[in-house]
């Protein structure tokens, strides 16, 4: 009954929500802007050029390289989702954001994080198969299959997400309306709420951990038949190879997993003892340093990719700079 009293209210919304943005450090506004404008500068272009360079090389295609270039859209979405909003207070102090816009900032923000868990997951499966059974690895990893595994990580994203947003879209918001956050971070507007928010809390709390976890240990379980099959391999070069090809995977998970729970468990736990502009900033790393970094570590660490983004730049500035020596000898 008090569940059904909390979700089931006839009280008018609030038209708009005010975010604070980072509390108690508000005279840094202006160093975070330029940070936060590198950094996804960064992201945009680095994930654009992942995504182009697989979309248009046909040499590209094979499972690995198309979860890597829906991984780099879910990096655009994710940054996308918060940045600007970001950058508008720090550095014009608009802080205004509509009822509706900002649930929907919050679900796209943790169905994109959902999105991505699963994906680093089905990554791991695919390193699995092409190192553990790599006679078997077209014959498992194909397209439908492939496009199932998508179908799903999406499927779930949302199956999970939608009540979260319902339950607290549903909340009475009777009092005040500034969130102390820098975007809309579910458990920074539940307690704004006049009803309980402990359901919606609790629900997060709990279907995260079972995503997450549950992603992480099938994770942990596949790189560790990984690493039993790659020290079983005669050769020292083709150890080397395997594990500079998973030492990238590796990399993103660490940058995606240690921010990400470290900003729930902090948000749920720390409440009175870990400063509340520590929590916040916790919060924007772990959506802001994964999209700028994977692109970096993915186009660092894999040569093929590696290859095909500097042809790129090459057929793209090497035009500007003939024109460029075209009209200097013209003029001299």
């Amino acid at each position: 009954m008090m569940l059904g009293a909390a979700y089931n209210h006839t009280m008018e919304s609030p038209a708009t929500f005010m975010l604070v943005g980072i509390p108690g450090l508000q005279s840094s506004y202006l160093c975070l802007a330029i940070f936060l404008s590198a950094m996804y500068t960064i992201a945009l272009i680095g994930n654009t050029l992942i995504m182009t360079v697989i979309c248009m090389d046909s040499a590209l295609q094979e499972p690995m390289y198309c979860f890597l270039c829906v991984l780099a859209a879910v990096d655009i979405v994710m940054a996308s989702s918060v940045v600007p909003k970001m950058l508008s207070i720090f550095c014009s102090g608009d802080s205004s954001i509509g009822f509706h816009a900002c649930f929907a900032q919050m679900y796209f923000v943790h169905a994109s994080t959902a999105v991505e868990t699963g994906l680093l997951l089905a990554m791991a499966f695919d390193r699995y198969v092409a190192i553990c059974k790599p006679l078997h690895y077209s014959r498992i990893l194909t397209p439908n299959v492939m496009l199932g595994m998508c179908v799903t990580i999406f499927i779930r994203a949302g199956m999970s997400m939608t009540p979260l947003t319902w339950m607290l879209i549903h909340l009475p918001f009777c009092g005040s309306t500034v969130v102390p956050h820098s975007y809309c971070e579910h458990m920074a507007v539940a307690k704004l709420a006049c009803a309980d928010p402990m359901p919606s809390s609790l629900y997060s709390l709990i279907c995260s951990s079972i995503i997450v976890g549950s992603d992480v240990t099938f994770i942990a379980a596949s790189y560790v038949l990984i690493l039993r099959a790659v020290f079983g391999l005669s050769s020292k070069k083709a150890q080397r190879k395997a594990l500079s090809t998973c030492g990238s995977h590796v990399g993103v998970m660490a940058l995606y997993y240690l921010p990400g729970m470290a900003s729930i468990y902090v948000a749920w736990l720390g409440q009175g003892i870990v400063p509340l502009h520590t929590q916040v900033l916790l919060a924007d790393l772990y959506l802001i340093i994964p999209p700028t970094l994977n692109p970096i570590i993915y186009g660092i660490r894999t040569k093929q990719i590696r290859q095909r983004i500097w042809s790129v730049l090459t057929c793209c500035f090497l035009p500007l700079q003939s024109g460029f020596m075209s009209i200097k000898s013209l003029r001299s």
